[in-house]
């Protein structure tokens, strides 16, 4: 596998210190277990924050910390990602991470595109779900209104700003118009997290933007 797009280095720390939301998270979680180079980065950003950890001064506890410590070990356990124990053959190629979620079947959204949902709490931040889509495929013409992070499983894409392969991870904002298209050979299978939409910028996507799901 020849990786050749990454999250940025603000990305993986803001992951490494775990300040992205889940279901973002999930994403680069998914391309770090594929990509030794980043899960390099990621190795190093932890031991910078732990070395910092170890430099700080202590400060004085609350009067009521106690008490605190007790309601929390009284308090309900928080709720964890529910394992999908019963993976199917076809899913044991996909990365660890995601196998962490239940992922729902695959349904037909538009000309040889399909769509499965990951379960990943809608309120967390991001919509999460896996796309997959034939070869030669060419997905509308589009711009964001939020973000879209991509990591690629199988197969490869195209657009505007390069070649997407196995492995490689596509990390879009409001500055991105693209006209992604499928190369020939495989399908093409993602794993997307998107906050904000899509705007199609098209005539005939403007007329069926208000029939888009995604």
């Amino acid at each position: 596998m020849s990786i050749k797009h990454h999250p940025t280095d603000e990305t993986l720390g803001a992951y490494a210190a775990g300040n992205l939301d889940e279901g973002s998270a999930l994403v680069v979680a998914a391309h770090v277990s594929l990509c030794p180079r980043c899960a390099a980065v990621v190795r190093g950003f932890e031991e910078v924050g732990g070395a910092l950890l170890d430099r700080l001064q202590p400060s004085a506890m609350s009067g009521d910390a106690l008490k605190q410590a007790l309601a929390r070990l009284d308090a309900p356990a928080p709720s964890v990602p529910a394992r999908n124990d019963a993976v199917a053959p076809e899913d044991r190629r996909l990365p660890p991470p995601l196998l962490q979620y239940e992922l729902g079947p695959w349904r037909r959204i538009g000309m040889k595109v399909e769509w499965r949902s990951v379960g990943v709490p809608t309120d967390n931040g991001s919509r999460v779900f896996m796309l997959r889509a034939a070869p030669g495929t060419r997905l509308p013409h589009h711009r964001h209104t939020g973000t879209e992070w991509t990591c690629v499983f199988e197969g490869a894409f195209r657009h505007e700003l390069g070649r997407y392969g196995a492995g490689d991870f596509d990390e879009a904002d409001e500055s991105v118009e693209h006209h992604p298209t499928v190369e020939d050979g495989a399908p093409c299978v993602c794993l997307v997290a998107m906050r904000g939409g899509i705007a199609l910028q098209s005539w005939l996507g403007r007329l069926a933007q208000p029939f888009v799901r995604l």
